[in-house]
C-alpha cells in the first residue's frame, strides 16, 4: 500500500474538461448546463488551455490516464478545439500509453462527419446520452432526438469508435417493470462494451423538481416497483454478458470506464472548465478544488489568472469519508487497509459484522463490498458504516 501522500496511485491521474453549454436543458437535469446560442470556440479553447498550463505546473511529472470531456454537450465543441486540448495535454503530462479519451455526445447534435473528426483529434471512446428507447418518453424527458435519431447516431459512433457507452434512465414516468425489461433487452442487442443505467431521480432546482413539488409529476413508479427495476437490470445484464462493477455501470470484463473508475478508486483528477471539480495531492495533503460556476465568471477568473474559485485542504477523516462513499459504489468494493491508514477512527468491526448479518456487505481479506441486497440500500449501508 502506498504511503499516505501517495494513496492516490491507487486510483490514478485523470483529466476532467467541463463543457457547460447544451441546445436545451433537460427537466431532471441538475449539472452545470447552460442554453447559448452564440459561442465563441475561440475564445473559450484559449481559456481551456491557459487553465490546463496552470493545473500543469503542479502536476507535470503525472501519467495522465485519461481524458474526459463532459457536460453539458461536449459534442457542441469544434472537434479542432477537442483536438487542441488533447495534444496540449499529451505535451504537458506524460500520456500513458493506453490512455482512455472519452467525450460525452447527443444524438441530436451530431453528424457523420463529425464522430469522424472527434476520433481523428484523439478521442478513443464515446459516451452517448440515448437516455430512452421510447419517442413518448424522450418528450417528456426533455430530449431533442427520436429513437431513429439516437439509432443512427448510435450507429455512426460504433462505426467510428472500438468503445461506445450510452445512457438510459428507468422508473421513468408511467414505465412498468416488464416495459423496463422489454427495453432493457433491446439496449443490450445494441451495446457495444459497456451502458449506465441510471434511475430517475427528482433534483430540487430541476424543472422536475418544481413540477413533483407542486404535484403536478405524475405516473413516478412505487419504490417497490423501482426496487424491481433495479433488481431485473442486474440480472438481464449480467445474463447478458455486461455485469455491474458500478451500482450504476455495467461492462463487459476491461470496458468499464477508466476515468471514473479514477473516481472511484479515490485517484486524483485536475479539473477544468465551469462548475468542474477536481481532488489532487500535493505535497503530502490532498486538496479539492472548485472553480465558478457561471460560464462568464469562469472566463473572467481564467483572464485574471486562474479558473477556480476555491481550494482546500481536506482532513484525513475528509478523505476517509470520501474514499468509502466513492469505493463502496464498485462491486469490487473498498480496502479496509487504506480507509484505515486514511482515517482517524478505523471502521467499525461490530457494524461490519451486523451487516455481513443482514447480507448487506461481504469481507474477503482487507476488501468490504456491498452484496446485492446491500447495493439495492447502498446509503443506509454508508451511514451504518460511518456511525
Amino acid at each position: 500500500m502506498a504511503a499516505l501522500a501517495d494513496d492516490w496511485l491507487n486510483g490514478g491521474f485523470g483529466l476532467y474538461v467541463h463543457w457547460p453549454f447544451c441546445e436545451a436543458k433537460c427537466p431532471y437535469c441538475d449539472f452545470n448546463s447552460y442554453v447559448s446560442i452564440n459561442i465563441n470556440q475561440k475564445q473559450w479553447l484559449a481559456a481551456y488551455l491557459s487553465e490546463l498550463k496552470r493545473s500543469a505546473h503542479q502536476t507535470s511529472d503525472r501519467i495522465l490516464n485519461t481524458i474526459f470531456f463532459g457536460g453539458g454537450t461536449p459534442s457542441l465543441m469544434d472537434p479542432e478545439s477537442v483536438a487542441a486540448i488533447i495534444d496540449t495535454a499529451r505535451a504537458l503530462w506524460r500520456p500513458a500509453n493506453d490512455m482512455e479519451i472519452t467525450l460525452e455526445a447527443n444524438p441530436s447534435s451530431v453528424e457523420a462527419g463529425r464522430f469522424g473528426a472527434y476520433r481523428d483529434a484523439g478521442v478513443n471512446r464515446i459516451s452517448m446520452g440515448i437516455q430512452a428507447l421510447n419517442d413518448n418518453d424522450l418528450r417528456r424527458l426533455g430530449r431533442n432526438h427520436t429513437v431513429a435519431e439516437a439509432r443512427a447516431a448510435f450507429d455512426v459512433a460504433r462505426d467510428c469508435f472500438n468503445r461506445v457507452s450510452f445512457d438510459l434512465i428507468y422508473a421513468r414516468q408511467h414505465q412498468s417493470v416488464g416495459e423496463w425489461r422489454a427495453e432493457l433487452s433491446e439496449a443490450l442487442s445494441m451495446a457495444v462494451d459497456h451502458l449506465s443505467l441510471y434511475q430517475l431521480t427528482i433534483e430540487d432546482g430541476t424543472a422536475f423538481g418544481d413540477r413533483y413539488a407542486l404535484g403536478k409529476l405524475r405516473g413516478l413508479p412505487e419504490e417497490d416497483s423501482s426496487a424491481d427495476m433495479y433488481t431485473a437490470t442486474q440480472e438481464i445484464c449480467e445474463a447478458n454478458g455486461l455485469p455491474a462493477y458500478e451500482v450504476s455501470n455495467h461492462a463487459r470484463p476491461g470496458a468499464e470506464s477508466r476515468h471514473n473508475l479514477i473516481y472511484w478508486r479515490y485517484g486524483d483528477y485536475v479539473g477544468v472548465g465551469p462548475g468542474a471539480h477536481g481532488r489532487l495531492t500535493l505535497g503530502g495533503h490532498k486538496f479539492a478544488t472548485e472553480t465558478y460556476l457561471s460560464p462568464n465568471a469562469w472566463l473572467n477568473a481564467v483572464s485574471k489568472g486562474t479558473g477556480e474559485k476555491k481550494r482546500f485542504v481536506l482532513a484525513k477523516q475528509d478523505q476517509a469519508i470520501e474514499y468509502l462513499m466513492m469505493c463502496i459504489r464498485l462491486t469490487d468494493g473498498l480496502d479496509i487497509e487504506r480507509f484505515n491508514a486514511l482515517s482517524a477512527v478505523p471502521l467499525n468491526e461490530s457494524k461490519i459484522e451486523e451487516l455481513i448479518g443482514y447480507g448487506m456487505v461481504n469481507v474477503r481479506g482487507n476488501q468490504l463490498s456491498a452484496t446485492d441486497k446491500g447495493r439495492a440500500v447502498l446509503n443506509a449501508v454508508i451511514r451504518s458504516l460511518l456511525e
